[in-house]
């Protein structure tokens, strides 16, 4: 018996474009050629907020490279007047008496790597001191379960709202009565241990560290100490260098504490030593241009550091931010 075969079924055609059609899809902006007028607008504001940022730093960089004496000659102006670099040989010492006073200057000496090298070192063991407290009082509050820590760290965190300026007569009385006045101990000993911002961003990052490496740890017999400094400050590097970054710039630009308590020039840090620069006002007035110079130069660490470290300390906040 011969079976007959269906033939296959016509496949269905699809139906051609149109010339109108074809037509009006070419003349359709693609969306990369779309004018996206909030981006526009986003980077308009962008752009002046920055140029309102820059301000102050660009007229600051004028007046640093500006002759005191004619100063005021040309206030308008953006760019320097009459161009020198000698506030800034007044500021680093390479100037002679009579040539600052030739240029407005005061003709006061400013030590300035002297009180380099007491911020230098004033910043660097408040960094050392409060990373590395803060760091075990935030593990503490993180790992560690031990009855009322949660309102313990609630009534931590409440100091945050405490203005500074209300623990400063205790803490100089302290200071005074341990004898620790113009010396750097004194002025460390407020910042050196934690503080309630250190420790509540390095106990967010913390709390997103997995348990299961701590317990690998534990099996292995290591305690807590061990686990603390072999796992979890290892797997930390990130935000506690980004919490370096912001403790040292923080005690660079500190003031009024240690015009408190280091009025003698051995431990007088640059910031204090800039307003006595300032008060040294000659007859023709203040030397606004050394003072631009020496707050310029008192800029450079911390712009270094925000420009070696900026991205990771955006990243590093984000982090702990949504935690």
């Amino acid at each position: 018996m011969r079976t007959q075969r269906r033939p296959a079924p016509a496949e269905p055609r699809t139906p051609s474009a149109t010339p109108s059609a074809t037509r009006s899809a070419r003349e359709r902006p693609s969306p990369a050629r779309r004018l996206n007028v909030g981006r526009l607008l986003a980077w308009v504001a962008l752009f002046v907020m920055i140029v309102i940022t820059l301000a102050p730093f660009l007229w600051m960089a004028r007046t640093a490279l500006s002759n005191n004496r004619v100063l005021f000659t040309d206030p308008g102006s953006w760019l320097p007047v009459d161009f020198t670099w000698g506030p800034f040989e007044r500021v680093l010492g390479s100037a002679t008496t009579e040539e600052a006073q030739a240029q407005g200057g005061s003709g006061a000496s400013l030590r300035f790597w002297v009180y380099l090298r007491n911020s230098v070192i004033v910043s660097t063991l408040i960094t050392l001191g409060q990373v590395f407290f803060s760091a075990m009082a935030a593990y503490a509050f993180a790992r560690l379960r031990w009855p009322g820590r949660d309102k313990v760290f609630f009534a931590f965190l409440t100091a945050l709202m405490v203005p500074p300026v209300f623990t400063m007569l205790p803490n100089f009385v302290l200071i005074k009565n341990l004898g620790l006045l113009n010396t750097y101990p004194g002025i460390i000993a407020p910042f050196f241990f934690m503080t309630p911002f250190a420790v509540f961003f390095l106990r967010q990052f913390f709390l997103g560290i997995s348990r299961e490496v701590e317990e690998a740890a534990m099996i292995d017999g290591a305690g807590y100490f061990r686990i603390f400094f072999r796992v979890i400050l290892p797997m930390s590097s990130a935000p506690i260098a980004t919490l370096a970054v912001l403790t040292f710039i923080n005690a660079w630009n500190e003031y009024f504490w240690p015009q408190l308590v280091g009025q003698e020039e051995s431990v007088r840090v640059l910031t204090v030593a800039l307003s006595a620069f300032h008060s040294a006002t000659p007859n023709t007035g203040p030397d606004w241009a050394g003072l631009m110079a020496a707050t310029l130069v008192a800029a450079v660490p911390t712009m270094l550091l925000f420009l070696a470290f900026g991205r990771r300390i955006v990243n590093s906040i984000q982090f702990t931010g949504v935690k």
